[in-house]
Parts: structure tokens; C-alpha cells; sequence
């Protein structure tokens, strides 16, 4: 069960980013959606979904990584502190 829930932590913001994507490329084909009232708020909307989801699920990863000690030196964990 608990595999199951860190699955949906990880793909509800891998959607959001999709979204984001979605709505930055809607912006330049001139593709206003409705309750946006123009087209430079709708980029940078997708642009904040976009980053926001995919620093969380690039921090997660690291997270993962440095907890099992699979990164580089300069990234791991310093000892007694």
C-alpha cells in the first residue's frame, strides 16, 4: 500500500508539469483557455506548473539517491552534523 501512495505523490506532479507544458505550448500557437484572461499570464502559469513539478520530483529523486549513497561525494551527507 505504501508503494502504491509514493506512486501517486509522484505522478500528481509529473501531471502538473505536463499541464504546465501544455499551456506554455498553447500560449505560442495563440490558444487561450478560459479562465485566463491573456496570453503572457497563461506562459507563465504552464512555466510555474512546469518548474514547480519538475523540481519536485528531481528532489525527490536526489533525495532517493542520497539516502542509499549514490551520488557524488559533494552531494552526500557531511558526517556529525
Amino acid at each position: 500500500m505504501s508503494r502504491i501512495l509514493a506512486l501517486l505523490i509522484m505522478v500528481f506532479p509529473g501531471v502538473l508539469a505536463a499541464y504546465g507544458i501544455k499551456l506554455m505550448r498553447d500560449m505560442t500557437f495563440g490558444i487561450l483557455h478560459a479562465p485566463i484572461p491573456n496570453l503572457f499570464l497563461q506562459f507563465t502559469l504552464g512555466l510555474i506548473l512546469f518548474l514547480g513539478g519538475l523540481s519536485f520530483v528531481a528532489g525527490f529523486i536526489f533525495y532517493r539517491d542520497r539516502k542509499r549513497n549514490k551520488v557524488q561525494k559533494r552531494f552526500s551527507k557531511k558526517s556529525g552534523t
